[in-house]
This record gives structure tokens, sequence and C-alpha cells, in this order.
């Protein structure tokens, strides 16, 4: 890092070398890089994902889902490495033009529907299913609310502070001092609105719930941005604790948040999902002992 300031160009051009961490897959344009086409299960919901906070949201969701006795939430979840660029193969790019994990394909229809984005996913499964999405209308409403909050904050966050404190090649003051303001008043939007209500659309856990516990869940329980929870003062927001802990004790969010897990303890690793024993058996861990 340089003393002078940044004097942006007139016409901004692309340096492969810029980007830290993810310079070798962030890219200004679109489309696939190479062809390979996605593998198939045998369920009607295929998944292609990777367990980070917006991959969660999905496999929870579909673990509350069959916990709730719905079985035609069985899916395959297939493993999505973003570091190696699989998100760039031409049979993702068909299911999601944007590249993104989580990326779902429901088969049970003809044509099969493609679902994108993570909050999309979770609306369409609870629409699906009849569940976790309130059926009144301000109920339906304040869900809604907070699932779309989530949406529009969680990128300040993730793609602002956590970018900045965690994996940007050198710490600059000004963008963690601006994104950490921004993620601290999130915390107390939460903070205020538990205070009052069980969960954030009432007294009913629903998909709002499902999308928020991952990304600020997580930085409560210390697994985000190394020791940003520390850094952010999380344990100073007591009615998020509170519900964080409540969310993190469902085994369905348990089973859930280890779905296509590749980092951490080897038993909370299932690289891939295709039927309800695979917890027992196919975590790394069972791997491991079984070779």
């Amino acid at each position: 890092m340089t003393d002078a300031p940044y004097t942006p160009p007139k016409v901004w051009t692309w340096d492969k070398e810029n980007g830290g961490q993810f310079a070798s897959i962030n890219r200004p344009v679109a489309g696939a890089t190479h062809d390979k086409e996605l593998p198939v299960g045998q369920h009607p919901l295929q998944l292609y994902s990777l367990a980070t906070p917006n991959g969660q949201k999905v496999t929870i969701l579909l673990e509350e889902l069959l916990a709730l006795g719905h079985s035609g939430a069985e899916y395959d979840a297939w493993l999505i490495r973003i570091g190696d660029g699989d998100q760039f193969g031409s049979g993702f790019v068909a299911v999601n033009p944007n590249s993104k994990i989580p990326a779902l394909l429901d088969r049970s229809a003809s044509p099969p529907i493609r679902v994108f984005e993570s909050g999309s996913i979770l609306l369409y499964l609870a629409e699906k299913f009849g569940a976790f999405l309130p059926k009144d209308i301000p109920g339906r409403t304040e869900c809604l609310n907070w699932l779309f909050w989530q949406m529009g904050s969680a990128p300040y966050l993730g793609g602002g502070f956590g970018h900045f404190y965690a994996y940007a090649p050198e710490k600059w003051e000004y963008p963690i001092n601006r994104f950490a303001m921004e993620v601290k008043r999130q915390l107390d939007v939460l903070d205020r609105r538990l205070a009052d209500s069980e969960y954030l659309a009432g007294a009913d856990y629903s998909i709002a719930d499902i999308a928020v516990w991952p990304w600020y869940g997580g930085l409560i329980n210390g697994v985000l941005y190394n020791d940003s929870a520390t850094f952010l003062d999380v344990g100073s927001y007591t009615n998020v604790q509170r519900w964080t802990k409540a969310i993190g004790s469902r085994p369905a969010v348990k089973r859930g948040r280890i779905v296509n897990r590749v980092t951490g303890d080897p038993a909370s690793q299932l690289h891939e999902r295709h039927d309800a024993s695979d917890f027992e058996t196919k975590t790394q861990d069972k791997i491991a002992k079984a070779k």
C-alpha cells in the first residue's frame, strides 16, 4: 500500500492480479468459462451449492421441511467448489446465469424449474410446501420484510466488512471502520426487533430466521471472519445471542449447516448429501475411518 491517494483512471480496466484471495475467480464478465454438465441424482430437487452462509439457508430449510414430513423435499446436494471455479461451468450457468451458489433445479416439474438466488429459493420452497411462511397477509408481509432485509443487508457484512477485515491484501482503516459501523447498526436493528419478538417475523420460526441466521448467527457464534466477534463486541447484543442459540439448537439446523461443508472439523463436513442416512455414514470423519 502506498501513501498516495488513489486517483481512478478515466476508464476502468481489469487487473487480473487485483482482488487478493479471490483474484483467480473474480472477473468483470458473465457466462461459462468451460463445458461441464451438472450431475443429477434420484430426487426431484437437485441442489448445487457450498456451505457458505447463503448455501446453508437452503439446506437448513430443506432439512426443516423433511423434519415436518414433507417427503417431496428430499434432495440431492451436489458440491460446487467456488474456489475452483465450478460455478462457471456451462451446466451451472444454465441453472444460474449469475454464477453464484446456491442454485436449485426442481425436476418434479416438466420442464424442470430453475431457481437461483438464495432468497428466491427460500420463498419458492416455502410456497411449494406451504411451510415456514405465514399465510395471513400481515404475517407474510412481516416475514418478507425480514427476508428482504437480509438480502439487502448481508452484502455489507460479507462483501464489505468481511472482505476488508479478513480477506483484503492489506488492512485499510477507512473501509474497515465504515463497514464495521454498518454491521453494528444492523446487529442493533436485529437486537431491538428480537427484544420484542421471539423470532424475526413474530411468534413463529420462518424463512426470515432461516435466511438471517447463517450470516448473523454465524457472526455471533464466532465462525465468520477470524476474530470479528471480538472486534464487533457481539456479546453485547443479548437478544441476538438468545435467538442465535435457540435456532442453532434445532436438529434440522444442525444437519443443514454441514451439508456441502468442506472446512472445519471433519465430523461437520458432509460434502454431498443424497440420503438422510448420509449424516450418519458419509461425513468426512466416517469416510476417513473407513479407508
